[in-house]
């Protein structure tokens, strides 16, 4: 039976990251032919897959906000060897995920045609919005047992079955979107409805494989989850403390995005389109970071429930270093070929140039990210989610400030609207870095 502590060596730390690392570059290949596939469609479908994309990334990151919240339990009961708490967390973590999941739909359907409605400003990208969020929706509930049964994979070091599921996510949806978007094989021409249809298979894909993975590995054995399908109430209670600080985070966060876009689709089609490239661009150079800050958020956890609280901030420091290093070296290699790495999402020449200097800027951001998220999931992993809340909550408040005095007020430049990352990057160290050193979250117990 292989033991669930975890080591603090650059080995065990790149051992943990790298298959998250792979498992989150796989679906980026999927984002990069599914941009491919909107800009043939139209520079209109491209900018309106921005925001339905941001918005469905709301409701994913409710469902990781609460996967989150349980994997930090799972992470803790991992670090003190505790099987059977770790099984008890996972299966009321997924009915859980199963209740959140039917009210985030309900909940969506209803708010979506007036939360759109009242935001955009072009009619056909309101009716294009709506009717591909409507469909995209029904997938909900399969990523969020997902999320769950891949926190449990990351909480007891086997981070590389992640990798099947992203790959299987990602062959079904590059494959249904180009049968369903263009009509291919004898399939429907559903156009733009094509990437929601395809994208819902593609999440119930996903799902079957990490189930095959537990079932096929014979995980069962030591963690027996038949045993405790029985609604368990204090557990569910404990979960939440934990994780509902987190998904208001998260909504939080993401929520500031979606407002980005909002305000972005006002300056029209190329800013809108243009954005929607850079977002996938940022979610590239973001692969390696927000690994090691997952992983930073398990080994923090699970040092805290060996007892070892005193080796948190080294733990911190050299995961952030790694990550610096690996941002460095993804950004001057993207510096330099500026127009070539856009030009794999779009032939339009003009729209490249027009997106260059913003991409400039999210260079510069990220630098600065690849630090403040690995020191950010440091202060996650240490329990203190209430914590959590109120830097993401300030941070926030800071991005939209600016969002709304340079996008909205000054209709500024396109790259200058994105420095709006840098805002919030900046203030997230700087908050993650005082409370860390401030050495208030010892001995914090879940």
């Amino acid at each position: 039976m292989d033991k669930l502590s975890v080591n603090t060596s650059a080995k065990d730390i790149i051992k943990l990251a790298l298959p998250i690392s792979i498992a989150l570059l796989i679906p980026q290949i999927n984002i990069f032919a599914n941009n491919i596939f909107m800009d043939r469609l139209g520079e209109r479908e491209l900018g309106v897959n921005g925001i339905t994309g941001v918005f469905y990334l709301i409701l994913s990151m409710i469902g990781y906000g609460l996967s989150s919240g349980i994997q930090i339990q799972m992470a803790r009961r991992a670090g003190e060897e505790n099987r059977k708490g770790i099984t008890e967390t996972l299966m009321n973590g997924l009915m859980l995920s199963l209740m959140f999941s039917l009210f985030l739909m309900l909940i969506t359907l209803w708010v979506v045609p007036l939360l759109f409605g009242y935001s955009l400003s072009d009619p056909e990208n309101f009716a294009l919005s709506v009717k591909f969020v409507f469909v995209r929706v029904w997938g909900l509930p399969f990523l969020m047992f997902t999320q769950i049964i891949n926190a449990f994979f990351i909480s007891i070091g086997k981070s590389r079955f992640l990798i099947y599921g992203s790959i299987a996510f990602t062959l079904t949806n590059v494959l249904l979107d180009y049968t369903l978007i263009f009509g291919q094989w004898g399939m429907p021409n559903l156009g733009f409805q094509g990437a929601a249809v395809s994208s819902t298979i593609a999440e119930i894909a996903y799902f079957i494989t990490m189930v095959g993975c537990f079932v096929g590995n014979k995980m069962h054995k030591d963690y027996p989850v038949t045993r405790y399908i029985t609604f368990d109430y204090d557990y569910s209670i404990q979960s939440l403390k934990v994780a509902a600080p987190l998904i208001v985070q998260f909504m939080f966060s993401i929520g500031g995005w979606l407002v980005f876009f909002f305000l972005i689709e006002h300056l029209g089609k190329s800013a809108l389109a243009g954005s929607q490239i850079l977002r996938g661009m940022f979610g590239i150079i973001g692969v390696g970071t927000w690994a090691l800050a997952t992983t930073c958020n398990t080994m923090v956890s699970n040092l805290m429930g060996q007892g070892k609280a005193n080796h948190v901030m080294s733990i911190v420091k050299k995961i952030s270093k790694l990550s610096l290093m690996y941002t460095v070296i993804v950004c001057a290699v993207i510096a330099l070929f500026p127009h070539q790495f856009l030009g794999l999402y779009t032939d339009k020449v003009a729209l490249i140039e027009y997106t260059v200097p913003s991409l400039r800027a999210i260079l510069l951001s990220t630098l600065i990210m690849s630090v403040s998220t690995v020191a950010f999931n440091g202060v996650v992993g240490t329990g203190n989610t209430l914590i959590n809340l109120s830097i993401e909550i300030t941070c926030v408040a800071l991005y939209l400030v600016y969002c709304y005095l340079v996008i909205y007020r000054w209709k500024a430049d396109l790259s200058l609207c994105w420095m709006s990352e840098f805002v919030y990057w900046l203030s997230l160290i700087i908050l993650s870095g005082f409370y860390l050193r401030s050495g208030r979250w010892k001995g914090k117990v879940i």
